[in-house]
């Protein structure tokens, strides 16, 4: 059992959505995805759903979480269940008053953990299942008690304006980057805030130096180099949903049918990503390794890499933590070119770095 395994919780839902860009991911997997098995950490099932769009024999879901698990469980249901706009009402995209109700349209259909997991929520369902979890209440805090100290609602509007990058620069520069934004900043995100009401305090055991100033860079970067009026997680945090021009690719309208007819490929276990059986083509890693210790990380990743086929690759994020492809490792590659390109246009922009890794021969 690794570190982290042993000292943060895993019995509440820690992610309702998922924090990490299923557009540059799929782009990152989707040459050895198509007609193979992926492994995707399940974290609420956003980016394992997403996968399903690479048309892939199999997408396994796994995470450490039952609640977690819970929540993809309840996605897959309501894609299966609901049309288009129903399904975004459900899960709290779009206004909708009678929520429980269809929860328990649904219900039969759900596994038997799954369906006691949401039975006990039933102030969760009403407000929308995407709501849910510790961290989306950690940006919600950021949004009603901390935003407003530092720009009224007008700016905040004015911000999520579509504009030219070079527009979004000098309104970056000349209007929101005040000194009350940068102080109210590093003091939200903090390891210390974001340790106690965002992640748990064990995910920052292998994190050394500043966690806010480096976040705040990545957000300067968000803010004037990635178009700001298209971002889902921009919009997310600044105005509590997913609006129309700002969803996630799970959630669009033009990938629905695809993964609506590729459900019964995906599988979702409670399981330790280096111990479910292989082999794969893909690997959606999130950010499993920055929590661990060097020589957990290379344990795991050599542990992976045994359930790889040839010519596999597997896409992770480094938020604060630096985790690539282990020195002694040999049967695997990184593609810092194509990794770098991604991460350019990373949407969820507080990741330091994105990886993508190629495996040229694998254990079995």
């Amino acid at each position: 059992m690794s570190g982290v395994e042993q000292k943060a919780a895993f019995d509440f839902v820690r992610y309702a959505s998922v924090w990490e860009d299923a557009d540059i991911l799929c782009e990152a997997l989707a040459e050895s995805a198509r007609g193979g098995r992926v492994l995707s950490i399940a974290s609420a099932g956003d980016n394992a759903l997403a996968l399903l769009t690479l048309d892939p024999a199999e997408v396994v879901a796994v995470d450490l979480n039952r609640a977690q698990i819970a929540c993809v469980e309840l996605r897959r249901v309501a894609f299966r269940r609901l049309d288009y706009e129903p399904l975004l009402a459900f899960l709290g995209v779009l206004p909708a008053a009678d929520r429980n109700a269809t929860y328990h349209r649904l219900r039969s259909e759900l596994p038997a953990d799954a369906a006691r997991f949401w039975d006990d929520r039933p102030a969760e369902i009403a407000s929308g299942v995407i709501h849910a979890g510790k961290f989306e209440r950690y940006f919600t805090a950021f949004r009603t008690r901390i935003l407003p100290l530092v720009h009224g609602a007008g700016m905040v509007r004015r911000l999520r304006t579509g504009r030219t990058l070079d527009e979004q620069r000098r309104f970056y520069s000349d209007r929101w980057n005040t000194w009350r934004w940068r102080l109210l900043f590093k003091l939200f995100f903090s390891r210390f805030v974001m340790g106690r009401l965002g992640r748990d305090p064990a995910f920052f055991d292998h994190v050394e130096g500043s966690v806010a100033e480096r976040i705040l860079e990545r957000t300067r970067y968000a803010l004037t180099e990635i178009p700001v009026a298209s971002n889902p997680y921009l919009a997310y945090i600044l105005t509590g949903s997913f609006p129309p021009e700002a969803l996630p690719l799970y959630l669009r309208r033009s990938v629905f049918e695809a993964i609506r007819s590729r459900l019964d490929r995906l599988t979702a276990v409670v399981q330790p990503a280096d111990q479910t059986a292989g082999p794969f083509h893909g690997f959606n890693l999130s950010d499993i390794f920055e929590y661990m210790s060097e020589a957990e990380h290379a344990r795991v990743y050599a542990a992976l890499l045994d359930r790889a086929a040839p010519g596999a690759r597997l896409a992770y994020w480094n938020m604060l933590a630096p985790r690539g492809v282990p020195r002694e490792e040999t049967r695997a590659r990184a593609l810092p070119e194509l990794a770098a390109s991604l991460h350019a246009r990373d949407q969820a922009w507080f990741y330091q770095r994105f990886h993508v890794d190629q495996v040229e021969a694998s254990g079995g």
